[in-house]
């Protein structure tokens, strides 16, 4: 499977997807328009580790909840993932197995190498 979890509106969502150059067999899936469902959340918290490895602490969100204030639990982390679509760090890319998350230089790049292979 080969699908990318972006946000349209996100310039460097877009500046990843240019340089992916997926193919039409990829599933883009805008994640304001349809947040992730909780099935591949709970795939990708066991490839990354924890739900706060998925979870953007850069969301305007996060401080205007006060959420930065609180001792935030993986339940915690989980619910609001699935609750708001801003707390997803983006893009989040699948291809096959393997799960690329977030837009750090090393990740894309990774994601580059498997989606160019």
């Amino acid at each position: 499977m080969k699908k990318i979890f972006h946000l349209s509106s996100c310039s460097t969502c877009q500046r990843i997807l240019q340089e992916l150059s997926p193919d039409s067999e990829t599933v883009l899936q805008d994640i304001k328009g349809q947040n992730i469902d909780a099935v591949t959340l709970d795939w990708l918290k066991e490839k990354a580790g924890s739900y706060e490895a998925l979870f953007s602490k850069r969301a305007i969100k996060y401080r205007s909840l006060g959420l930065n204030e609180q001792a935030l639990t993986e339940a915690d982390y989980r619910e609001w993932l699935l609750k708001e679509y801003t707390f997803l760090k983006r893009p989040v890319i699948l291809h096959g197995e393997n799960a690329f998350v977030g837009n750090a230089k090393k990740e894309v790049e990774a994601a580059k190498a498997v989606f160019q292979s």
